[in-house]
C-alpha cells in the first residue's frame, strides 16, 4: 500500500511526495480509518515508526478550512522540545493547506504566547502545564476543541502531570474525539484511558515495550560511574563507527559531570541538554547535534523525550533506568525509520535488577560483551556511590567528663505540688459553691451562721 491509496487529499499527496514518502508505516496505515472514522483511538507502536503522522494525516484530511478564532485540534505533550518538533512536523504536512497551527509551553513569556493564540488558530500543541495557564487567564478559549491528541502520556504521568490534565479534560467539550498514541502502556495510563476515553478502538502494531528489529542491543557490566566514563572515552575515539551518538543519563548532576570530562577529551564534539539550561539553548544544542556540528550529545530522560533526530547511529545508557519504560524510549531515538540502529547500556551490579525487568519486558536478552582490557578500572567513586559510614566508635575520640543536666531551683519555683487536697483547702477557705451552676451557695451558707 502507498499513500496513495488511503484518502488522502491531494494537497497533503503533494507535501509527503516532497517529504520523500511514499509507503506508509503500519501504524499509519491502521491508524487511518479508525480516527477518521471519529471514534475514540488507542494507539500501541515502537517508538520511530511514525506515530505524529499517524494521527495528523487523518485530522488534517477532515480539518476544513474556517477563520474562527477558537483552535478546533489539540495536541498534548509532556517536552517544550517535543512541542518545537510536532509543530514543525504539521508545518510540513500543511505546506498546501491554509491551516493555522501554534506551539505554546512554559519557559517563555506568556503574554507573547497570550497574543499569538489571540490571532486566531486552528491547532494549538500545548504542554498541560502552559495549556492550563492560559486558559485559566481567559487567553485560550477550548470550548471548540473537536479532537484532543495526547502523545507520549506515560510521559506525563511521570512527570507528574496527571491532575493537570484532569483539570484540562474538565474544561474541554464532553462531545470530543479522544486520541492517544505511545510505545508502552502503563498501569496508571491504562486507568486514565478507562477514566476518559469511551469505547475505545485499540490498535496494537507490536506488544507494549516490543524493541524495533532494526535496533541491535549489547550492554557491558561496569564497575561505577567513572569506569562507565573511561569506557565512553574508549569506546568514542572511534569517531567513524560511533559517528552520531545520543547519550542519556539519570540527572543533571551527571549529565554535567559528563559534559565537563567530554569537553576535555572531545573539544567542540559534544553538547548538553537539561533542565537547567535554557530554552534556546537546549534547542541550540539539539540542532547542532541534528546538523553534524555536534557528534555527541548528553541529554536526560525529560529532556529528550520523542526527539526524532535523523541518523543516530548509537543510544548508549550511561545508566540502566530503573523504570523499563524508559530504557524503550531512549533506545527508539535510533533505528527511526527503518534504519539501522545500536543500543548499548553500561551495568554496575546495583542496576542489574533494573536490567533484567527491562529484558522481562521486551521478553529478551540483551548480548553482554566483555569488558575491554584497555580500559582503566576507576577507584574514584562519585557523592552518590559513596557509602554513608555511620560512626559508632572513635577510639581517637578522648573521654569527656560530663555534668549534671540539670541545676539547682531557685526559690520561688520551690513550691510543693499539694495535689487535690490542695484544692480541697482553697474551696474550704474561700467557699467555693458545690457547682458552677450554684451561684446562691455563699449567700445561702452567710445566712445559716447568722442564725
Amino acid at each position: 500500500m502507498t499513500f496513495r491509496d488511503l484518502n488522502l487529499s491531494n494537497q497533503l499527496i503533494n507535501a509527503l511526495d516532497d517529504l520523500g514518502f511514499d509507503t506508509p508505516t503500519p501504524i499509519q496505515e491502521q491508524a487511518f480509518s479508525p480516527v477518521m472514522s471519529g471514534k475514540d483511538v488507542v494507539g500501541i507502536a515502537q517508538t520511530g515508526t511514525g506515530k505524529t503522522y499517524a494521527y495528523m494525516l487523518p485530522i488534517l484530511r477532515m480539518l476544513k478550512y474556517s477563520v474562527q478564532q477558537n483552535p478546533r485540534v489539540l495536541v498534548l505533550v509532556p517536552t517544550r522540545e517535543l512541542v518545537v518538533q510536532v509543530v514543525d512536523e504539521i508545518e510540513k504536512l500543511s505546506t498546501y493547506i491554509n491551516v493555522r497551527i501554534t506551539g505554546v509551553y512554559g519557559g517563555t513569556n506568556i503574554n507573547t504566547q497570550k497574543q499569538a493564540v489571540s490571532q486566531g488558530l486552528d491547532i494549538i500543541v500545548a504542554t498541560p502545564g502552559r495549556l492550563y495557564d492560559l486558559a485559566v487567564s481567559r487567553a485560550l478559549q477550548l470550548k471548540s476543541i473537536q479532537k484532543l491528541v495526547i502523545d507520549e502520556v506515560d510521559v506525563m504521568m511521570d512527570l507528574g502531570f496527571r491532575h493537570q490534565l484532569m483539570n484540562i479534560f474538565d474544561i474541554l467539550p464532553r462531545q470530543r474525539q479522544n486520541i492517544m498514541f505511545s510505545a508502552t502502556m502503563t498501569d496508571e495510563v491504562d486507568e486514565l484511558i478507562s477514566e476518559i476515553f469511551i469505547n475505545p478502538q485499540k490498535i496494537s502494531i507490536a506488544k507494549s515495550g516490543t524493541p524495533l528489529e532494526n535496533i541491535k542491543q549489547y550492554g557491558y557490566h561496569v564497575a561505577n560511574f567513572y569506569t562507565k566514563v573511561n569506557l565512553l572515552e574508549y569506546l568514542l575515539e572511534n569517531s567513524e563507527e560511533f559517528e552520531k551518538v545520543l547519550v542519556f543519563v539519570s540527572n543533571k548532576r551527571m549529565a554535567d559531570r559528563l559534559f565537563e570530562r567530554f569537553e576535555k577529551t572531545f573539544p567542540d564534539q559534544c553538547a548538553v541538554i537539561h533542565s537547567n539550561k535554557t530554552q534556546n539553548y537546549r534547542l541550540r544544542s539539539i540542532e547542532q547535534f541534528e546538523n553534524g556540528e555536534n557528534r555527541i550529545l548528553i541529554a536526560t530522560d525529560v529532556m529528550a523525550r520523542g526527539l526524532d533526530i535523523d541518523d543516530i547511529s548509537h543510544v548508549i545508557n550511561v545508566d540502566t533506568p530503573e523504570y523499563p519504560e524508559n530504557y524503550m524510549h531512549r533506545i527508539g531515538r535510533t533505528g527511526r525509520a527503518q534504519k539501522e540502529g545500536i543500543a548499548i547500556v553500561l551495568t554496575t551490579e546495583k542496576e542489574q535488577e533494573f536490567l533484567e525487568a527491562i529484558e522481562d519486558l521486551m521478553e529478551m536478552k540483551v548480548s553482554v560483551i566483555d569488558f575491554p582490557s584497555a580500559v582503566e578500572i576507576s577507584e574514584e567513586l562519585t557523592p552518590e556511590e559513596q557509602p554513608n559510614i555511620k560512626e559508632i566508635y572513635n577510639p581517637n575520640k578522648l573521654d569527656e567528663d560530663v555534668g549534671p543536666a540539670f541545676h539547682e531551683k531557685k526559690e520561688k519555683n520551690r513550691k510543693v505540688n499539694l495535689g487535690g487536697k490542695y484544692k480541697r483547702e482553697i474551696k474550704k477557705k474561700y467557699k467555693k459553691p458545690k457547682t458552677k451552676g450554684d451561684k446562691t451557695f455563699n449567700l445561702k451558707h452567710k445566712k445559716r451562721k447568722k442564725k
